[in-house]
């Protein structure tokens, strides 16, 4: 799969400028009003009681947020935070190391938890309800259990898929909240504040187009504003204005509904070749030469979500609202 400019999911360049855009805190923190609110009272109430905050759940699609908040969350509590990540911990030996240097208080952040081990789920157990360890050592009869004592500390969790968390698991956060996609109105607020850390001068016109080409995510809004920037510095006086931002996108081939060239081939492979279907998952897959699982988690959530296709029991349909967008004749029947 090529990487892909409109992709949710963090890629090395994310990494290299994402830190620095982060907001620290979360009267900083733009959107997702309902988590805001609730976790205000949360964390408000444990500071209150001097105690650490309940272990919190955060889950919704990529880019939307969810490491940023649990640096806020820490931020927030006044404590450290250790983050890591699912398919990062490989024996219960490593999750041990973790947790017992951990301060009291402390934050520990583990993203896309959905992937760790069932294993080491059994020994994060008893650490998120009593806050202990119980590590085997030795091997055979004289193998024993030990358990050790931790420091109380809130354990943040993200996902992209909550339904592969196991039950048990799930259980044990107190708080659980589902980030949403942004509205055009908190990416525009979004692409506005990213612009002036970036330096860069931006009109409302050209912060409201990048916005509603950004699927909803502000990790998109971010990178096409860097794009954008970069366009125009070279072909302009470096103010991003609407012309500019117009300009730089359609060179992107990022188009005014967010859709790039590979949703592009996808949507006519099924009007051209298949008469708009019903087409099947992997007929598709193999005419615009992608594996199926790629297209099913990657290409066709979005275009599920704005109405383009329809999934059907004989298979894919491209929908009308498709048709009109690419410029197709609609079907006779």
């Amino acid at each position: 799969m090529t990487e892909r400019i409109i992709a949710g999911e963090v890629s090395e360049f994310d990494e290299n400028f994402e830190q620095s855009l982060r907001p620290q805190y979360l009267a900083q923190y733009i959107g997702q009003h309902k988590v805001k609110q609730h976790l205000e009272i949360f964390i408000e109430a444990a500071k209150m009681r001097e105690e650490s905050l309940d272990h919190v759940l955060l889950y919704g699609p990529p880019g939307l947020g969810k490491t940023t908040l649990a640096s806020v969350i820490a931020n927030e509590m006044g404590v450290g935070i250790r983050m890591t990540s699912g398919p990062a911990i490989e024996r219960p030996g490593d999750l041990a190391a973790i947790v017992s240097s951990l301060e009291p208080g402390d934050v520990l952040f583990i993203d896309e938890i959905h992937r760790l081990n069932r294993a080491i789920e059994e020994v994060l157990y008893p650490a998120m309800e009593d806050f202990c360890l119980d590590i085997v050592v030795g091997k055979g009869p004289e193998a024993r259990t030990v358990r050790l004592d931790l420091p109380p500390f809130t354990l943040i969790g993200a996902t992209t898929r909550a339904g592969a968390l196991s039950a048990p698991l799930r259980d044990r956060f107190g708080v659980m909240s589902r980030l949403e996609y942004y509205d055009a109105e908190a990416l525009t607020e979004i692409a506005v504040r990213s612009a002036k850390l970036f330096g860069a001068g931006i009109s409302r016109e050209a912060a409201v187009e990048i916005a509603r080409r950004s699927r909803g995510t502000p990790r998109i809004v971010n990178r096409l504003l860097k794009r954008v920037r970069d366009y125009a510095q070279v072909r302009g006086d470096g103010d991003i204005t609407l012309d500019m931002a117009q300009q730089a996108l359609e060179l992107l081939q990022v188009d005014p509904l967010g859709l790039d060239s590979v949703d592009s081939k996808l949507i006519e492979a099924m009007i051209e070749r298949f008469r708009g279907g019903p087409v099947g998952l992997d007929t598709i897959a193999a005419s615009i030469g992608e594996e199926s699982t790629t297209v099913e988690d990657v290409y066709e959530p979005y275009l599920l979500q704005i109405g383009f296709i329809q999934r059907t029991p004989r298979g894919r349909v491209a929908s009308h609202m498709a048709y009109e967008h690419f410029g197709f004749a609609l079907p006779e029947a």
